[in-house]
């Protein structure tokens, strides 16, 4: 049978031949055409085969959005190279082992950026050239517009590295997931099917690119024939202002945007346009969840991705947000969307567990990356008989529903009995003196290991270990129960807002469990 495959330039450039005078992409003062944007590409791809890159090498990129980012995916791709598109947020160290772990022999850095570059380029020997994107001397747009078109292209594979993409790190180093044509292809239909994602659509992309919920929506979107508006950094004013006068129908945003944006007076009207508002890459606190249905009537999707699955693999669509009979399901992460498929797994047995148990979530689908970059380990760890393992630990319900419930490497075990931390978390924050709480495993001598909580106070607010340990025990199982309290002014998170529990392990590992 012959081959069905369509590589993610193809979908492209099919939208280019059908529409090659439509407004494509959308960024800051300018616009591109369909067939406009086809040719940036070609130009961008030949002018990094004029740099020398080859199939199999990868480009970096550091810098908040731009619309050379996006080009750049797409013209590394048409040469057989990979796109690494790195966090602006990272610390210097960070971004020397990301950069350094990745190989890249060619960066394109944001001109504000080059400061931190030229501070650890001698640490990056694979690194051959760095060109400047924007100010007064933007050697990326010179480049490109002075290139010819690339002349021969290269053969793409479904198992081709598309786009490298790096784990935000919350257990160790950053590992490059390989994002491959096949499994982003795959997520491309998902987006369309799940979010009616069409020709007529205009696709705000808001969040940033070095994440999946950014490169990835906007591929989908583009893939589909959608128009794309580009925002470089979040500011709630201007979103909204994008939103209103680019007539946006999509949008995608982490909840902590939505509740900027929430704020603003008109954010009523300036939201009319839209038909899908999906959410997710943090839970969604249910205060908020209330406020969003009373004040905007905005279709909502509840969406469950991950970078290792090319973006988003679990919607809850927007009628089981608005059914006052189905109100639980506000904490749950939806289903599966066709052609992913969901098993729960007791991680110690990798037995399935009975409907409605805890265990670890498995995934099986074309979107599933093909491995993480330098890490044979890591990869063959991730996947079991052809089934990625996601990490996250959950149940799921007779209807299909899933709901998450915390990290499996976070689950702690006491006595023999399985905790997951988010569930005492989820009972300690609702303490009107707690602000934010993190809880992790500590040695117990006779237990093997015993809850710790480390806890920060809301301002004018006091309270004590002996208070929140009771408060706990009125509401949980003995053997759930935090046997010590640590009280801290802030919690370590990594630069993307993530809990740092591996740092809180190594802080208070050590502590000798006082309460009985």
């Amino acid at each position: 049978m012959a081959s069905t495959f369509t590589s993610m330039f193809d979908q492209f450039e099919r939208r280019a031949e059908l529409h090659p005078d439509v407004t494509c992409l959308s960024f800051q003062d300018r616009a591109w055409s369909w067939g406009q944007m086809r040719n940036r590409i070609l130009k961008a791809a030949g002018a990094l085969d004029a740099m020398g890159v080859k199939a199999g090498d990868r480009i970096a990129f550091i810098d908040k959005n731009h619309a050379a980012c996006l080009e750049l995916t797409l013209a590394a791709s048409l040469i057989g190279a990979s796109h690494v598109v790195v966090n602006f947020r990272l610390s210097l160290e960070e971004l020397s082992h990301v950069l350094s772990d990745s190989d890249a022999k060619l960066l394109i850095t944001g001109h504000e950026f080059l400061p931190q570059i030229r501070g650890i380029q001698d640490q990056l020997p694979a690194l051959k050239r760095v060109l400047v994107l924007g100010g007064e001397n933007d050697e990326y747009e010179a480049v490109v517009e002075g290139a010819p078109p690339l002349a021969k292209r290269h053969q793409a594979e479904p198992d081709d590295c598309f786009l490298q993409l790096y784990t935000s790190g919350t257990t160790g180093w950053p590992k490059g997931a390989l994002l491959t044509q096949k499994s982003m292809s795959a997520h491309n239909e998902t987006v369309r099917n799940a979010y009616a994602m069409d020709e007529a659509a205009v696709n705000l992309v808001a969040m940033p690119l070095f994440h999946v919920g950014g490169t990835s929506w906007a591929l989908a979107g583009m893939a589909a024939g959608a128009r794309t508006v580009l925002v470089r950094e979040v500011n709630a004013a201007h979103v909204l202002d994008r939103i209103s006068q680019e007539q946006a129908t999509h949008a995608f945003f982490v909840p902590a945007v939505i509740q900027m944006l929430l704020a603003e007076e008109n954010v009523v009207a300036d939201t009319a346009s839209l038909r899908v508002i999906g959410y997710g890459g943090s839970p969604m606190p249910a205060p908020l969840m209330e406020r969003i249905l009373n004040t905007l009537d905005t279709p909502l999707y509840s969406v469950y991705g991950m970078t290792e699955m090319s973006g988003v693999f679990c919607v809850l669509g927007p009628d089981e947000h608005r059914d006052p009979k189905r109100k639980y399901l506000h904490a749950s992460a939806g289903r599966a969307v066709p052609g992913v498929e969901v098993r729960v797994v007791d991680p110690s047995t990798r037995e399935d567990v009975p409907t409605g148990d805890v265990g670890e979530f498995w995934l099986r689908s074309g979107q599933a990356m093909s491995g993480y970059w330098h890490q044979p380990e890591a990869s063959e760890a991730a996947f079991v008989d052809g089934w990625l393992r996601t990490g996250d630990a959950g149940r799921l319900d007779d209807d299909g529903y899933l709901f998450i419930e915390d990290r499996v490497k976070d689950m702690v075990i006491s006595g023999g009995e399985n905790i997951y931390p988010a569930e005492v978390e989820r009972v300690l924050v609702e303490h009107p003196a707690v602000e934010e709480v993190a809880i992790i495993g500590i040695p117990h001598q006779k237990w093997g290991e015993t809850i710790h909580a480390v806890v920060t106070t809301k301002d004018g607010q006091s309270t004590s270990e002996r208070e929140l340990i009771d408060y706990c025990r009125e509401r949980l199982a003995h053997y759930k129960c935090p046997t010590g309290i640590s009280f801290v002014l802030a919690l370590p998170k990594n630069p993307t807002g993530k809990l740092l529990k591996r740092k809180l392990r190594e802080d208070y590992g050590g502590l000798v469990p006082h309460v009985s």
